[in-house]
């Protein structure tokens, strides 16, 4: 029986998309790092009353290993008021998707956005046909979101996602949800942030259910993210500002004083991680 927005717990991402696709806002996704990062989190949640998605990436599996953070993920959903989905943000293989399904993940990410379109389509593909069989949910990537460390500004339009590509990508793969490319990049930018906010509208019109997702909504004016919750999109991913809040907060505490109780230390960076962690949510939740 498939879970429903009112139970708590881990559930697939695409059950809290449409959730918020049918009230008009969006769904944050906030990478975490370890236990504080986490524990950020659900206070933010629990503060705002407000589902998220939790994401890690492959670095922080390979990092933390896929039994902790089921364990730290299931633990925080069951404290969480609201559910969450557990995500893998950015899977490069179909065997890490494999792994992550069968860790018990409920919604993988396949990122074949590098790939020529027709090797994109076929690997998604696959991912879909296993995760779809476990109930999780799965994300592609078309167009190529790229690093603002790889690109200048000025180039970011030649990575944008097709919208003719977008129609028969998610046809052709079955995914749940799309990111796409529109303006955004991952990391700190170096200059203005602009959206084609057209270009999405067209997206939207040809992909029928499937959810849009926002990444590189670190350092985005929160009247353009809105926008784009306006014209579509039902997830945005946000790691940069929270790696960010928390490593200022952890280097200000370590240096004005000598106190080696981890508690004390990490407590400031924890509330960081809740304010930017409440912050995105309520952007996400188009809330003043």
């Amino acid at each position: 029986m498939r879970e429903t927005i009112e139970s708590k717990g881990l559930v697939p991402s695409l059950t809290l998309l449409r959730d918020a696709a049918g009230a008009g806002h969006a769904v944050a996704a906030l990478n975490f790092y370890n236990a504080e990062t986490l524990l950020g989190h659900v206070r933010a949640v629990n503060s705002t009353g407000a589902s998220i998605i939790l994401q890690t990436t492959e670095s922080t599996i390979n990092y933390l290993g896929l039994e902790l953070i089921l364990g730290m993920a299931e633990a925080a959903a069951r404290v969480m008021s609201r559910p969450t989905a557990l995500h893998l943000d950015h899977g490069g293989s179909f065997e890490l998707a494999e792994r992550c399904i069968e860790a018990g993940y409920t919604s993988v990410m396949f990122d074949g956005s590098k790939l020529p379109f027709e090797e994109n389509c076929a690997r998604t593909r696959q991912v879909v046909e296993l995760a779809h069989a476990h109930g999780v949910s799965v994300e592609g990537e078309l167009g190529h979101v790229t690093h603002n460390d790889e690109t200048e500004p000025e180039d970011i339009s030649d990575f944008y996602t097709s919208t003719d590509e977008a129609s028969r990508f998610v046809r052709e793969t079955g995914v749940d949800s799309l990111a796409v490319a529109i303006g955004t990049a991952h990391g700190f930018y170096r200059g203005e942030v602009s959206l084609d906010l057209d270009r999405l509208d067209q997206i939207k019109s040809v992909v029928g259910e499937t959810q849009l997702v926002l990444h590189g909504g670190s350092g985005v004016p929160p009247h353009l993210l809105k926008q784009a919750i306006t014209h579509g999109i039902t997830k945005i991913n946000f790691g940069t500002e929270l790696k960010n809040a928390f490593t200022q907060a952890v280097k200000a505490s370590l240096s004005s004083n000598d106190d080696i109780d981890l508690r004390r230390t990490f407590a400031p960076a924890v509330s960081a991680v809740e304010s930017m962690s409440v912050s995105k949510i309520k952007i996400c939740s188009l809330a003043d």
